[in-house]
């Protein structure tokens, strides 16, 4: 079984000693073809007729300078190389350090593939080294299956690629990051920067300073999971008991109102329930509703040192969850829809089971100084920014009307010295903005998912195609990768089937419900394998020469991390509602936190196939 002639793969530039040095296991290129067709002409007798040898140099150059070639020159430890990777081939980015692209320019398109559950035992490899004084990052020499194992695993990556390059999915020392959002965002060139400021003070000598600006778009309103209104995007589905604003009608030309919210929980016996309500006009500082509310179920925490609630203020009162719920949904119905302002706005839309389609939210709209995906507090930003302190009250709790008071400066602050302030120079976009502005606006690209991609990572594509199963993510890649310049799939069935993609859920069932039978997943596994490396030799054979093909899988085995940041949650929480250690079923340990850890550390690894399918 020998590995496809029309594709260069991507090797590593480790040399391999002559004790070492192993039978070749791929053809050679075409260009070492070539340097043997003119030694073996230059050698070659004269010929019988004329007495000449023909040697066709200018020929074989003119092919060499037109090959492209992969070389990695030295390790790839994080997932980010691969992002700056593309960008250079689509893009006209600067080339990453650890990679050699000769001739990038040759190179017509890019078709990337993340492929998560793919794992070095499914693809014959050697395991991934753990040992501490071992190189976890030099590329891995891929072996041809044997003809009795071909059934097994995906022939496909054997057949094609010649290395595995280890990669690092971000992430900090307990939780892994998103590889999608590592790979979407890519820090904006100072180029794009030194635009951007022009055209910001631009902006902001020409445009009436308005708080409607810092309204999120739908975009920011589903990546900081906020309840959608079903006319905004059909990805929550509401329970009974839920609310939601009308749709605001588009001939108003009245100004929409702002109304500053904050809400304050006790824990009952089946959760958090909303226990205060606080709402205040932006224009006129005054406090349009304020209410205590009366649980429905007993409480058995009244929160105090956060919410401010204690059990003498709700002795008396008598105002029911539906009541407040009710007049809520009032003030947010008026035309137009007023725009709620607030500090992570998702929690109190979440306590009020209410859906609405225009916030503004003063944890995204200023930043943290670390950057995404950490959000600023409230206190840190007031101090900060307004230079004054709120939350001071110690055991007594927050007051929401303070809280929301807060917001209401940060706004008018952010009003009064224009969209950079309060901003910490960590500028990103979307890749899909930088292939934009490349080769003069001709690149064209698209995104094939699971999900909704539009109103995702591929918001700012040139296409995006929805998809529900792996075949019409194939089939999505083979209608449009003739005519787009870069091209993104997601092959899920094997990560699914293994049990590592699972629905949200709360803390308490996530450990159960991310750990099925692993009986089940092996027993299952090689079909489903078999499926995928079908769909990839269909997807090779129908792209066109030239182009590059990017396979990662983005990170290893998460259950076990998941299920210790479960119990380590569950420990968390139940600490801050005041439960006595020794009392409480979940413990966590320093031991705990040492596993944590290391299957952190562990679930970051993956692997990334690089080549160029060649000219036949």
């Amino acid at each position: 079984m020998k590995r496809s002639q029309e594709f260069s793969s991507a090797s590593s530039s480790h040399s391999t000693s002559p004790v070492q040095k192993k039978q070749r296991l791929s053809p050679p290129s075409s260009q070492e073809i070539l340097l043997q067709n003119d030694a073996e002409a230059e050698q070659a007798p004269m010929d019988a007729e004329d007495g000449w040898t023909k040697v066709e140099k200018r020929k074989a150059k003119k092919m060499r300078k037109m090959e492209t070639k992969l070389d990695v020159l030295h390790n790839l430890g994080f997932f980010i190389d691969i992002r700056d990777l593309v960008l250079h081939l689509v893009a006209d980015a600067p080339p990453p350090s650890w990679v050699r692209v000769e001739n990038s320019r040759a190179i017509h398109k890019v078709v990337t593939l993340l492929i998560p559950g793919l794992t070095p035992d499914s693809l014959h490899l050697p395991a991934l080294p753990t040992s501490a004084t071992v190189n976890p990052n030099v590329p891995l020499q891929i072996p041809l299956i044997p003809a009795e194992s071909a059934q097994r695993g995906v022939p496909f990556i054997s057949k094609t690629f010649s290395h595995a390059c280890p990669t690092h999915a971000p992430g900090d020392q307990t939780r892994m990051h998103s590889v999608l959002s590592a790979f979407f965002q890519s820090p904006v060139s100072g180029e794009e920067k030194k635009r951007r400021i022009l055209e910001r003070v631009a902006s902001e000598r020409t445009h009436e300073k308005s708080p409607l600006r810092y309204t999120l778009s739908l975009g920011q309103m589903l990546e900081n999971d906020y309840p959608l209104p079903s006319y905004m995007a059909d990805v929550f589905e509401k329970p009974p008991e839920w609310l939601e604003t009308p749709q605001s009608s588009a001939n108003s030309s009245k100004q929409a109102r702002i109304l500053a919210m904050d809400c304050e929980m006790c824990q009952t016996e089946f959760g958090k329930e909303l226990a205060r309500v606080c709402l205040i006009d932006f224009a006129s500082g005054i406090v349009v509703y304020d209410k205590l509310v009366k649980p429905k179920n007993p409480i058995i925490d009244y929160l105090t040192r956060w919410s401010g609630i204690t059990e003498e203020a709700l002795r008396d009162v008598t105002t029911t969850f539906e009541e407040v719920q009710t007049h809520v949904l009032s003030l947010l119905s008026a035309n137009p829809t007023p725009i709620l302002l607030g500090h992570s706005l998702e929690s109190d839309l979440k306590a009020l089971k209410i859906c609405h389609s225009r916030v503004i939210d003063t944890a995204v709209i200023y930043h943290h100084p670390r950057g995404k995906p950490l959000k600023p507090g409230l206190a840190w930003l007031t101090k900060k920014w307004c230079g004054r302190e709120i939350q001071n009250r110690g055991e007594g709790g927050h007051d929401p009307e303070e809280d929301a008071r807060a917001c209401i400066d940060l706004l008018r602050k952010k009003v009064e010295n224009g969209p950079g302030f309060g901003e910490f120079k960590i500028d990103f976009e979307s890749i899909f903005e930088r292939m934009s502005r490349a080769r003069n606006g001709t690149v064209t690209s698209a995104v094939v998912d699971h999900g909704q991609p539009a109103i995702w990572h591929g918001s700012k594509a040139s296409t995006t195609v929805a998809c529900k199963s792996d075949d019409e993510v194939l089939q999505g890649l083979l209608d449009i990768i003739h005519s787009h310049t870069f091209a993104f799939g997601r092959f899920t069935e094997v990560a699914d089937r293994l049990g590592w993609i699972t629905s949200k859920s709360s803390p308490e069932s996530v450990a159960d419900s991310m750990l099925p039978s692993l009986s089940t997943a092996e027993a299952d596994i090689t079909e489903v394998l078999s499926s995928l490396d079908t769909r990839l030799h269909k997807l090779y054979e129908a792209v066109p020469a030239r182009t590059a093909l990017v396979i990662f899988t983005g990170h290893s085995d998460p259950r076990r991390m998941a299920e210790l940041n479960s119990r380590k949650s569950a420990f968390e929480q139940a600490i801050r509602s005041g439960s006595n250690p020794e009392n409480l079923d979940v413990r966590w340990t320093n031991a705990d936190a040492r596993a944590l850890e290391e299957e952190v550390e562990m679930a970051k690894r993956g692997l990334l196939f690089l080549g160029i399918k060649d000219a036949k």
